[in-house]
C-alpha cells in the first residue's frame, strides 16, 4: 500500500550496527505521509542536510557495548545530526535505542546541548516476574506536556492516554541531579509518562530487597522503575523528543492486543476479520502524524 504523495517531507532515518527497528518505523512513517529513507551510518553524513529531520530507531547499536547508544554517538553522522537540529530546529523522533543516542549525545534533556545530563540505566527487575531485566510488554502512557509544547505529539491532547509496547533492558530514565528533574518539570518536558489504562500514575521508585535477597516489588505501572514514570522526554525547544516505548509497534489497528480491556481492545475485536480494517491507525500513528506537521514547519 502506497501511503506517501509527491512533495512529501523527507526524513532521514539513522541506522547503526545492530538497529532492527528501522522498517517497522519507516512502515508508520510513511503511513502518516512521510517519505522515509533508511540512512546508514557510514554514509556521508553532509548527506543528512538534504533532509526536513530525522528518525532513530530501535535496536542494539553496537551490541549496547560500554552502555546504549554511547558508541553511536561517537559516529561523525551524530555529530551532523546535532548540528542540523541545533542550527535549524529540525526535527528529531529517538525510539528506544535512539532515545539512547540523544540522551548520551546531549540532545536530551538539551538544558546544557551536548552536555549529558540523564542516563538511561538498566531497568529494576520486571514485576511481572518475568526473566532477566530486559522488559517485553505492553504498557500505557500518558501524555503528560500541555498542547503543542513538543512537537512530535502536536496532534496529541493532553492527557491522552494510550497503549504502546516497551522492549528494552536500559531504560530507566534517571539522574543524580534533582535539579535536573526540577528543571524538566518547569520547562515542562516531560511528555509521556507510564500509567495505568485510567491514567493513574505510580510514583513509587523504592526497591528493597527482602530477606532472601530478592527483590520484592509490585510496580504493575511504572515498569522499569524510572525517575518520575519518566517514558518521554523533549528538549527545552520542543522539536526532540525520546521515548523508550515504541510507537511504530502501535502505529496499525492490527498490531493492538484484542485482550486489552480499553477502548482500543474493542475496537480491534469489533474490527476482527476485516482485513482492510486492521490498517486503520493506531494510537501511535498519532507521533509520526505529529512529526509530519514538524517536519511541513521545517520545510516552510
Amino acid at each position: 500500500m502506497e501511503y506517501v504523495t509527491e512533495g512529501a517531507p523527507r526524513v532521514a532515518l539513522i541506522q547503526f550496527p545492530g538497529s532492527n527497528c528501522e522498517w517497522e518505523s519507516k512502515r508508520a512513517a510513511e503511513a502518516a505521509g512521510i517519505s522515509c529513507d533508511i540512512f546508514r551510518w557510514n554514509r556521508d553524513p553532509a548527506g543528512l542536510a538534504e533532509y526536513h529531520g530525522y528518525i532513530i530507531g530501535g535496536g542494539f547499536s553496537y551490541q549496547d557495548r560500554v552502555r546504549s547508544g554511547v558508541i553511536a554517538t561517537k559516529e561523525p553522522i551524530v555529530t551532523t545530526m546535532f548540528e542540523q537540529v541545533t542550527e535549524y530546529d529540525k526535527p528529531v523522533l529517538g525510539i528506544c535505542n535512539g532515545a539512547q543516542v540523544l540522551v548520551e549525545a546531549g540532545l536530551i534533556p538539551g538544558l546544557e546541548p551536548g552536555l549529558v545530563q540523564m542516563g538511561l540505566a538498566p531497568n529494576y527487575p520486571d514485576p511481572g516476574g518475568r526473566i532477566g531485566d530486559f522488559c517485553c510488554r505492553w504498557v500505557y502512557l500518558k501524555h503528560s506536556c500541555q498542547s503543542r509544547r513538543c512537537a512530535l505529539t502536536s496532534q496529541m491532547p493532553p492527557g491522552y492516554i494510550w497503549p504502546v509496547p516497551i522492549a528494552h533492558g536500559e531504560g530507566r530514565f534517571t539522574t543524580r541531579d534533582p535539579q535536573i528533574i526540577a528543571q524538566l518539570h518547569a520547562n515542562d518536558q516531560i511528555v509521556f509518562q507510564y500509567c495505568d489504562a485510567e491514567g493513574h500514575i505510580d510514583d513509587t521508585r523504592e526497591i528493597n530487597p527482602n530477606a532472601e535477597g530478592h527483590i520484592d516489588d509490585t510496580r504493575e505501572i511504572n515498569p522499569n522503575g524510572a525517575m518520575e514514570n519518566i517514558a518521554g522526554l523533549c528538549n527545552p525547544a520542543g522539536n526532540v523528543l525520546a521515548m523508550m516505548p515504541h510507537p511504530e509497534r502501535a502505529s496499525f489497528l492490527r498490531q493492538i492486543p484484542s485482550e486489552l480491556t480499553t477502548e482500543w481492545g474493542q475496537h480491534k475485536r469489533q474490527e476482527w476479520g476485516d482485513v482492510d480494517a486492521m490498517q486503520q491507525p493506531g494510537p501511535g500513528r498519532l507521533i509520526f502524524e505529529s512529526l509530519r506537521e514538524a517536519l511541513l514547519v521545517a520545510v516552510s
